[in-house]
């Protein structure tokens, strides 16, 4: 078979999503010769990457022996590193986490003081965990801005004193001596909630909506980055008040009046003691009218955004994140309503709108999920038997 597909990579594929449980199948999958598909695999348990689980059901002569992955096969990092609250875990490879914690590191402290103290917090994670280095084989880690994620640096960032163009990959790679990949947010937060469905849909739309507002796209099955790394940036479609100048420096962006930010801003004018996202939240779980008004305005807003890429992309789901997505249904049936409104009948047909399910674990998840996806891919795989040998 072409692409790879015959690869212990491709093997161990289709073992992992369930597709095959044993020689013979993987057999009838690729069309490789039986001898080949048992060399690969024979390799595979070698390296602890497959286990043999008792025999499945014989339909005459001797069972067939089952094959599992080895989720405990090693462990990779991962950090969600936010404005000023930060995530790290060790996880296995099926992104559950073994250890975690969280902390108050601001981002703009800068990468020397923020990425010293992952380090720190990595290696006492791996010790909790009671984990070595020598089962480390990959690291995840999301940054709260824009990311080229072919150099795993940031660029331009808004948020992120003296991050720009730090070479925030190799760092860590000199570090921790395994491969490390760098994403932003909202695009591993996209990845998180994707790995958590329990039958993931091939075009997906995660919205962060927190102090600004972002998104992430799993087109065709994978996360879609675009040529740059700049794809999903829907905070900065222009929709808002003209006047109204974003952090951009364009005026009337998404962003810039119907983030959290924005309304903090427009509740702070109005009176009331708004500095934070959370603050919002509060007002419209304690039932005051003009947070609740201000809530259903932007969920407005964005869900006329929304039926814009409804139309372009047809999403079969949609989650709203972030920390507004926790003023309750206001938010969540402002922007079905227009989207349903304003989107073809055909690309809302089987269209399913939700709040997140993992909450405050998306990014943490989706950084694991993105790191075991790089160690595990064929090419991958290639070099970690090389290592394993």
């Amino acid at each position: 078979m072409a692409g790879g597909s015959g690869t212990p990579g491709a093997l161990l594929k289709l073992i992992r999503d369930g597709s095959a449980t044993t020689r013979a199948e993987l057999v009838d999958l690729t069309g490789l010769a039986r001898s080949t598909v048992s060399q690969r695999v024979d390799s595979l348990l070698a390296d602890r990457l497959l286990i043999e689980a008792g025999g499945a059901p014989s339909s005459g002569g001797r069972p067939p022996t089952l094959l599992e992955f080895n989720r405990n096969a090693g462990v990779v990092l991962a950090a969600d590193l936010g404005a000023t609250h930060s995530r790290l875990a060790v996880s296995d490879l099926v992104a559950a986490p073994l250890a975690a914690i969280s902390g108050e590191k601001p981002i703009a402290d800068g990468p020397e003081a923020v990425l010293s103290w992952v380090e720190t917090e990595f290696a006492r994670l791996l010790e909790e965990a009671q984990v070595s280095e020598e089962r480390l084989l990959g690291v995840g880690i999301g940054l709260p801005g824009p990311v080229e994620f072919a150099s795993g640096r940031a660029v331009s960032p808004p948020i992120m004193p003296g991050w720009d163009g730090y070479d925030v990959r190799s760092r860590l790679e000199r570090r921790l001596g395994v491969p490390v990949l760098v994403d932003n947010d909202v695009n591993i937060m996209a990845l998180g909630e994707w790995w958590a469905m329990d039958r993931p849909v091939d075009d997906f739309l995660y919205v962060k909506i927190g102090t600004g507002i972002g998104s992430g796209l799993i087109l065709g099955g994978h996360l879609h980055r675009g040529a740059d790394g700049a794809a999903g940036d829907i905070g900065h479609i222009q929709v808002g008040d003209p006047t109204v100048v974003c952090r951009c420096g364009n005026p009337g962006c998404l962003e810039a009046s119907s983030g959290g930010a924005a309304l903090a801003r427009d509740l702070r004018a109005a009176g009331y003691d708004t500095e934070v996202t959370r603050d919002v939240v509060a007002l419209v779980r304690a039932g005051n009218a003009e947070a609740i008004q201000a809530v259903a305005e932007a969920g407005r807003r964005i869900g006329a955004v929304l039926a814009t890429i409804v139309n372009l992309l047809n999403p079969s789901e949609i989650v709203i994140g972030g920390d507004l997505a926790d003023a309750g249904a206001e938010l969540l049936a402002r922007i079905r309503e227009v989207v349903y409104r304003r989107s073809t009948a055909l690309s809302t047909r089987q269209l399913s709108i939700r709040t997140s399910e993992l909450g405050d674990d998306a990014g943490i998840t989706g950084a694991a999920a993105m790191a075991i996806e790089h160690v595990l891919s064929p090419s991958g795989i290639r070099r970690l038997t090389r290592e394993l040998a």
